[in-house]
């Protein structure tokens, strides 16, 4: 009798042999769970699969999710781990769900194995375990395992249903809930909490322990919204209103309560176009409904197990929205300066210390400068106050805080504390990449023109890692040192994604670098990025050359539409033109990650070693 197949599906392993972190030691494999195996193919177009690897079920003693806050280089980000012997198989899913059934399904086929006590959460890496510092691998773990509900510690007794006249769950009432915090076990009987897994509460009668299928459970690590900034309980439609228009902001929102009992109101103010295409400043209140499913949602495609999570993807995409909700609003709201409680101490600079010299530029937000900062030179750039507001520059301010990489433009500091407040970055000595191919026409070898391919590979595929899409990838927001090292600059428009995607709004973005999805309905993603990048090779291997140049964007639109590409670069080998066609791929699906693409140029321009790479 052949085994039982209990899932198959597409998913990335980890390298177990190489011990360096790069893109290329992460491989997409097939794999198969049935009764008696877990096994993983290379699958091959026209070809019969080839199997990599097979882990008999009785050797696995333990399947646990991997919680990181390291940048996972491969396409899918959600890993889990597979134990077996003496080896840690990692596991990538492409998303949370899809981890979770794995994971659920491999722990109820090895529940009755030899299982271990305890587990390493997170990974093992450059010597250590990253969760406890341990330096042996196979170590004891440093958090407990459970290979199963059923194996969980008992119970003390159930709490008296009748106390107070308040009635528990019934099983078939029981509830799915996220945990908005992390908790560590006070007591026996208590299990740790992780932030955003889910457990199952049965008893919700008492104030400050709920009851789980074999544990009590902190009821504060499950608030609903109680203490979010944006929860206004008791604010009625009018005067939700009434402190929306006076805020007068693109995104301004609040989250509260509707005049039916349990149900919640997201009201938004935006300035919008209407349905006859005027722009008037107006309210927009959206009922926050729930499935049968306990799944909460504003729009019908993205469902969410708690609003807080609803919430929080909402301020990264529109989705469905009038605008994404971008600024949260409440009675307090302008006691205190928005900018100043962004800025810690160790990014605001002292205005003394920065001086301004010759004008290198202007963009959209104000003027970049040549200047300097503790003697040494720097970029400072200016932000009109006409031209960026208040939560703008926050959120700008906030990404570069958040990116570190050697091929981004390094901030060092902002200054807030007069006026125009302005952002201090490194100075790269040759400029914007455009000017400085143009100056230098003729001067260029191919392998240099490879290299700055590659640099600008290397900074997309750390954004892309960390969830971040760029959304202006060009040759002129890309700047060059001394050392003809490439930088990706300006990230005026990057945006911090959860699903790879982003819709705008705006009608303003450059046509001629611009993907068909970007053009037709402003949906921004990763692979929209990466069509940008294949116009910025183009820019690079033409010297300079402004893509269709002679066009106007309508033509340009006609010809994408019609099936045309750029044409052959003649400094561009068969090869570099290659990545360029299939990064301008009509399908986003059809694209290739940064991280495949950082992998195919490195082993153009070193075939021996190709990689790694610091994502």
């Amino acid at each position: 009798m052949y085994p039982r197949v209990i899932l198959r599906g597409t998913l990335y392993k980890k390298s177990q042999q190489k011990r360096r972190t790069s893109p290329c030691n992460y491989k997409e494999r097939y794999f198969v769970l049935n009764t008696e195996e877990l096994t993983y193919s290379e699958r091959r177009p026209g070809k019969k699969p080839i199997q990599k690897g097979c882990i008999e079920l009785s050797r696995i003693r333990c399947v646990e999710i991997v919680r990181s806050d390291l940048p996972i280089p491969c396409e899918f980000k959600y890993p889990f781990q597979v134990v077996y012997d003496s080896y840690y198989l990692y596991v990538f899913a492409p998303d949370n769900d899809c981890r979770l059934k794995w994971v659920r399904a491999l722990k109820e086929e090895t529940k009755h194995n030899n299982v271990s006590l305890k587990y390493h959460p997170d990974f093992w890496g450059e010597g250590r375990w990253r969760c406890c510092s341990l330096t042996e691998k196979l170590s004891p773990g440093c958090s407990e395992y459970y290979p199963s509900e059923s194996s969980k510690k008992p119970l003390p007794p159930t709490p008296d249903p009748q106390v107070g006249g308040k009635r528990r769950f019934s099983r078939s009432e029981e509830k799915i809930m996220v945990a908005l915090k992390n908790f560590s076990p006070q007591e026996d009987t208590d299990i740790p909490l992780h932030k955003d897994e889910e457990y199952v509460v049965i008893d919700g009668s008492e104030p400050n322990w709920w009851k789980g299928l074999h544990s009590y459970i902190p009821s504060c690590s499950f608030v609903l919204m109680d203490g979010e900034l944006w929860y206004n309980k008791d604010i009625a439609r009018p005067e939700a209103e009434e402190l929306l228009m006076k805020e007068d902001k693109e995104g301004a929102f609040m989250v509260r309560n509707s005049r039916q009992a349990g149900v919640y109101t997201v009201s938004v103010f935006t300035k919008a176009p209407g349905s006859n295409g005027e722009k008037f400043p107006r309210v927009k209140h959206y009922r926050i409904r729930e499935t049968a499913e306990s799944l909460y949602y504003l729009a019908e495609k993205y469902l969410f197990p708690s609003i807080p999570e609803l919430i929080h993807y909402h301020q990264h995409n529109a989705a469905g929205l009038i605008t994404r909700l971008r600024y949260c609003v409440s009675p307090d709201t302008g006691k205190h300066s928005r900018t100043k409680q962004l800025v810690s101490e160790k990014w605001e600079l002292d205005p003394e210390e920065v001086t301004r010299g010759e004008e290198l530029g202007s963009g959209n937000f104000g003027l970049v400068w040549k200047g300097h900062w503790r003697g040494e030179n720097v970029a400072v750039k200016t932000i009109r106050e006409d031209a960026m507001t208040e939560e703008e520059f926050k959120e700008e301010a906030e990404v570069m805080m958040k990116l570190s990489h050697p091929k981004l433009v390094q901030l060092y500091g902002l200054c807030t504390q007069r006026s125009p407040i302005c952002l201090v970055f490194e100075f790269l000595e040759n400029g914007c990449l455009s000017d400085f191919l143009r100056s230098q026409r003729g001067c260029l070898s191919k392998d240099t023109l490879l290299q700055m391919c590659l640099d600008v590979s290397e900074a997309m595929a750390y954004l892309e890692s960390s969830n971040f899409i760029h959304r202006d990838l060009a040759a002129r927001n890309c700047l060059v040192s001394k050392d003809l090292i490439v930088k990706v600059s300006d990230f005026g428009m990057t945006r911090y994604v959860l699903d790879d995607q982003y819709r705008s709004y705006t009608t303003k973005f450059p046509v001629k670098w611009s993907s068909p999805e970007v053009i037709k309905f402003s949906k921004f993603s990763s692979k929209s990025d990466v069509w940008s990048y294949g116009v910025l090779m183009w820019e690079v291997y033409s010297e300079g050359k402004l893509p269709y140049e002679c066009r106007s964007n309508m033509e340009v639109v006609e010809s994408l539409n019609a099936g045309q590409r750029l044409l052959q670069p003649r400094l561009c080998p068969e090869t570099v033109y290659q990545l360029m066609q299939w990064c301008w791929k009509e399908k986003p699906d059809d694209r290739p990650s940064f991280v495949l693409l950082l992998h195919e140029l490195a082993s153009l321009a070193d075939p021996m070693n190709p990689g790694p790479f610091p994502l």
